[in-house]
């Protein structure tokens, strides 16, 4: 990875006062100059919403009485896979909350059974074991993405009650040192965050050499013990992603679809903002409605199809081109670590 050194008051500064306009072009310069003009396709399946976490902003949280659950089988979450294969996606990434029903067997054999459609696998479903991050690497898995959320570690764990941001951290330098492509991130906008805390927090981003990191603005959820909160603004967001183009100028950032749900145009915004990645959502049916981290979520009546084809329209809307590779840092998937 590469990283340009800045000092944390020029962070707090590019954060609070540069002006927007040029902070955002300086941004899209670098991802032109960096990673190019191709924009990557990720088809996310949300194959589970059951967790055994109580985070409080999150809406699919372990007590959230008024949330109708869900867990794929195996079977459909390959037959799933497959489909998102056939329209075209050459990365499949698996997100679910920490539902511990998918053990390392079940995971390793839905892992070896989607390998088989020539895509590269992303794993999102938390802290697990280095013994399972290690049966998963074996499988087939080739990135794992756990966002760090924040690096106020008091405010993490108000904010994430029976957690430790120290095991979530330990967790994430296991991934790595198994030799997974390593994705974190943080929110922005979260209750009692600073313009400091989000320095430090694209500080650690920069320094554990993540090389994909995303941006998620904290959108209120009804039920849980922040739906009174503000929020984060897409502004905010927007600007926190640029600035970590510019520390970090060769990593995947995607422009998330949180941002889509603040603004119609959030994810464009986001790709002319230094993001060079979409998610674009391939879970199928009422699944896609019952995933619902945030309130707003866009897209739950689409299709899998619909999807792909919309968001290739908005890609070429701006002179950009969907990638057609497996999309990895600098090109390539990364290779199994030597243990």
């Amino acid at each position: 990875m590469i990283k340009h050194t800045i000092e944390k008051s020029e962070i707090i500064r590019l954060l609070k006062d540069e002006k927007e306009d040029i902070l955002y072009e300086r941004a899209d310069k670098l991802r032109e100059e960096y990673v190019g003009d191709e924009v990557h396709l990720r088809g996310l399946i949300e194959f589970s919403n059951i967790c055994r976490n109580n985070c409080m902003y999150c809406g699919i949280r372990k007590d959230n009485p008024l949330l109708k659950r869900y867990r794929m089988s195996p079977e459909e979450l390959v037959e799933t896979a497959r489909r998102a294969a056939d329209i075209g996606f050459k990365t499949i990434v698996m997100q679910s909350g920490e539902d511990m029903w998918f053990s390392q067997k079940i995971m390793c054999d839905i892992i070896t059974k989607i390998k088989k459609f020539d895509v590269a696998i992303t794993l999102s479903i938390g802290e697990r074991t280095y013994e399972d991050y290690k049966a998963f690497r074996e499988a087939g898995a080739d990135r794992y993405l756990m966002r760090i959320e924040t690096t106020d570690k008091n405010l993490y764990h108000k904010l994430d009650p029976n957690m430790s941001w120290q095991h979530r951290h330990e967790c994430l330098m296991m991934i790595k040192e198994l030799g997974y492509e390593l994705g974190s991130g943080i929110m922005v906008g979260l209750p009692e965050q600073t313009i400091e805390s989000s320095a430090d927090d694209l500080l650690y981003l920069q320094d554990i050499e993540f090389v994909m990191a995303g941006i998620g603005p904290f959108i209120p959820h009804a039920q849980p013990p922040l739906k009174d909160a503000a929020g984060g603004t897409l502004e905010l967001a927007l600007r926190t992603m640029a600035v970590m183009r510019i520390m970090m100028p060769d990593i995947n950032i995607p422009a998330t679809t949180a941002m889509e749900s603040l603004h119609p145009k959030g994810r464009i915004r986001a790709l002319q903002c230094g993001a060079n990645v979409v998610m674009p959502n391939v879970t199928e049916g009422e699944y896609r409605r019952l995933y619902e981290l945030y309130p707003g979520k866009i897209c739950v009546n689409d299709t899998p199809t619909q999807c792909r084809s919309c968001i290739g329209i908005k890609i070429a809307s701006i002179g950009r081109t969907v990638g057609l590779s497996y999309g990895g840092h600098n090109g390539r998937l990364p290779q199994k670590a030597k243990l």
